[in-house]
C-alpha cells in the first residue's frame, strides 16, 4: 500500500514514474467522495506459465479508421461502443480488457476542421464509463466530465465541433473513480484532425501518416493482467497493443503520430543511428520542424514527428528505443517508393500571445490521511465534484504557475482541458524543447516549476484540470474551474 516512505523514495525510480502501489488488491474495492463508488478487480484470463515475448515475430497493427454512418455537408456521424472484450497482448493467450469499439487501442477517427463530428456512443459494458476527447475544444456536456457518464446499456451523444487547426488528439475514458482502471486496460484511442493549410504542406499522408500508441502494462507470473500495482512494474511496452512489434516500411518518408496513452510512464525515445524530425506537439504544427536526438513524452502528451527510410538500404533494420524499456518497435525497410512529400523547415508560425491580465497558482502534492493513505490533492484540496476552484471569465487570458510542493524529484503531470497553452518558463528560464508549440499536457517534477499561458475563449461551463499521471488523478489530484460570460 503506498504510504509516506513509498512517497519520499518515489523520486529515485529510474522509470521516471511515481508508483501508486497496490492501491486496489484483488476483487477489492474503494469508496470515498475522492476516488469514486466503483469496484475494480484484476484480470483473472489464464493459468500457467506466461509466455517469454520474442522481440520483432509481430508486426505492430495500424488501427482501423472508424467509418461514418452518415456524411453530410456539414459533418460525419458514427456509432462507437464501448464493451469488454479479450486481446491477444502476449503471443497466444486472450486477455480480458475494455476497448472503443470492441478493440484494444479504439479505431482511429479522422475528423476535418470545420466539419462536425457527432458520435453515437453505447455502452455495452456493467459499469457506467464516458469519453473525453484529449486536447479537444468542445462545449462542457460533451468533454467527458467525470460526472457524465454513460451509465450501463445507455447511449449518449458527443459533439465535436473541430474548429481548432490540424492537430493530433486523443480519446479516453474519463468517469469518476475508474478512469485509471478504464485506460488501463484499453479504452483509448487516436483522433486526428486535418486541416486544408497543413495539407498544403505536402507532409507524409496517406498510408504514410500512421498513429502509434505507446503504454506500458504489466503482467502477473502466471500472465494475468495486474491493474494495479507499482507502475515501475509495467515493463512491458506496447506499440498499438503489441510487445516489440516490427513495422514494414517503404524507403520514403513517414510521419507517425506518437501518443503516450500510458497512466504514468514518461518515454525517452531515440531512434538508432538516427535523429527523429519533431513536427508536431499536443495542439498541431510546431513554428519550425526540429532534428533531435531524442524525443520525451509523458503521460497523454503527442508529437507528430517524421522519419525519413529514403537513406536506408533494403532489408535495413531501424529500431526505436526507450531510455528506460529498452528496444520497443523495429521499422523493417522491405521495398523502395516513390515519394513527393516534404518536411518544409517552416511549419505553422505560432499566434501571437495576447496580454495576460490574471496570475494563478496550481500546486500538484499528495497529503497523507492517518492511517498514511495519500489523497492527491490541487492547493491542499482533494477533488470535488461541488466545488468550483477557479472561476475565470470568457475570453480572458491568464498566466498559471504550475509546481508540486512534494518532496524533490517526486513526478507529476499536468492537464488542463478545453484550451492549449503556451510554455513561457521552466524553472525561471527558457521552456524544454518538448515544451514547445501549443500544448495541454506538460510534465512537472517536484522541484520545478513551470509557468503556462491560455486564453478562455470559446464556451461557457465547468471543466477540470489535473495530474495526468492517472492514478493520481484517481486518488483526488484533480481540480474545477467555471467559464463565466
Amino acid at each position: 500500500m503506498l504510504n509516506r516512505r513509498s512517497v519520499l523514495a518515489a523520486g529515485g525510480l529510474a522509470a521516471g514514474v511515481f508508483g501508486v502501489p497496490q492501491l486496489l488488491a484483488p476483487a477489492q474495492g474503494h469508496e470515498d467522495s475522492a476516488h469514486g463508488e466503483h469496484t475494480f478487480q484484476e484480470s483473472k484470463t489464464f493459468t500457467g506459465t506466461k509466455p517469454e515475448i520474442v522481440p520483432w515475430t509481430r508486426p505492430m497493427p495500424v488501427p482501423p479508421v472508424l467509418r461514418p454512418l452518415v456524411s453530410t455537408a456539414k459533418q460525419e456521424i458514427y456509432q462507437l461502443s464501448i464493451e469488454r472484450t479479450t486481446a491477444e497482448i502476449l503471443p497466444g493467450l486472450q486477455s480480458p480488457v475494455m476497448g472503443f469499439g470492441g478493440q484494444f487501442v479504439g479505431p482511429t477517427i479522422r475528423a476535418k476542421t470545420g466539419r462536425k463530428t457527432l458520435i453515437m456512443v453505447h455502452n455495452k459494458m456493467d459499469e457506467a464509463a464516458n469519453i473525453h476527447l484529449h486536447g479537444g475544444h468542445v462545449a462542457p456536456e460533451h468533454d467527458g466530465h467525470p460526472k457524465d457518464v454513460i451509465e450501463p446499456g445507455r447511449t449518449r451523444l458527443y459533439l465535436y465541433p473541430n474548429t481548432q487547426q490540424g492537430t493530433t488528439l486523443w480519446y479516453h475514458d474519463h468517469s469518476h473513480g475508474t478512469e485509471a482502471a478504464h485506460v488501463y486496460l484499453g479504452l483509448h484511442g487516436a483522433y486526428v484532425i486535418e486541416d486544408e493549410s497543413e495539407r498544403a504542406l505536402n507532409l507524409p499522408s496517406g498510408a504514410y501518416d500512421i498513429p502509434i500508441l505507446l503504454r506500458d502494462i504489466q503482467f502477473d507470473d502466471s500472465g494475468n493482467i495486474v491493474v494495479f500495482d507499482d507502475p515501475s512494474k509495467r515493463t512491458v511496452v506496447l506499440a498499438n497493443g503489441v510487445p516489440q512489434p516490427y513495422f514494414e516500411v517503404a524507403a520514403r518518408k513517414y510521419r507517425f503520430r506518437l501518443v503516450n496513452s500510458a497512466n504514468q510512464r514518461v518515454f525517452k525515445l531515440r531512434l538508432t543511428g538516427d535523429k527523429i524530425t519533431r513536427i508536431g506537439s499536443d495542439g498541431g504544427l510546431l513554428a519550425n520542424a526540429v532534428e533531435t536526438e531524442e524525443l520525451v513524452l509523458s503521460s497523454a502528451e503527442r508529437s507528430d514527428v517524421v522519419i525519413d527510410f529514403s537513406k536506408y538500404p533494403i532489408g535495413s533494420k531501424v529500431v526505436l528505443t526507450d531510455a528506460v524499456a529498452g528496444e520497443i518497435l523495429r521499422f523493417d525497410v522491405v521495398r523502395r517508393a516513390t515519394d513527393q512529400s516534404r518536411v518544409p523547415a517552416v511549419l505553422r508560425p505560432l499566434p501571437a500571445m495576447p496580454l495576460s491580465t490574471v496570475d494563478r497558482e496550481v500546486d500538484l502534492s499528495f497529503v497523507f490521511k492517518p492511517n498514511d493513505r495519500p489523497d492527491g490533492v490541487i492547493n491542499g484540496k482533494v477533488f470535488d465534484m461541488d466545488r468550483v476552484d477557479f472561476t475565470i471569465k470568457r475570453g480572458t487570458t491568464e498566466t498559471w504557475l504550475i509546481k508540486s510542493s512534494d518532496p524533490t524529484g517526486v513526478k507529476h503531470n499536468f492537464h488542463l482541458h478545453l484550451v492549449q497553452f503556451r510554455v513561457l518558463e521552466r524553472n525561471g528560464g527558457p521552456p524544454l524543447p518538448s515544451d514547445a508549440g501549443l500544448k495541454d499536457t506538460i510534465p512537472i517534477t517536484a522541484g520545478e516549476t513551470v509557468k503556462v499561458q491560455a486564453t478562455f475563449t470559446g464556451y461557457t461551463g465547468r471543466y477540470v484540470y489535473h495530474c495526468h499521471f492517472l492514478e493520481h488523478s484517481w486518488i483526488g489530484m484533480m481540480a474545477q474551474l467555471e467559464i463565466v460570460p
